[in-house]
């Protein structure tokens, strides 16, 4: 059985990322979420408002892009 080289697509002909480009987006977004969460209990402990002001909106901001980067992934299967 051979391959006809001429009907093969990539992902380079579909503009499709890698799949490890997908990874990549989630992981920088669930790191981000763990950061803030992080912050908040840190400023909890030192009882800094501002310190867990940044945290919550740090998580917001990493759970929100986890779930664009998970509707992303979705669409793309």
């Amino acid at each position: 059985m051979t391959i006809d080289k001429n009907k093969v697509k990539t992902q380079d002909d579909l503009n499709e990322p890698a799949p490890i480009d997908q990874i990549e987006d989630r992981v920088e977004a669930q790191m981000k979420k763990l950061e803030g969460s992080a912050k908040q209990d840190v400023a909890e402990g030192l009882q800094n408002k501002k310190l867990a002001k940044e945290g919550k909106q740090l998580e917001e901001e990493g759970k929100q892009e986890l779930a664009s980067a998970k509707e992303d992934s979705r669409r793309r299967r």
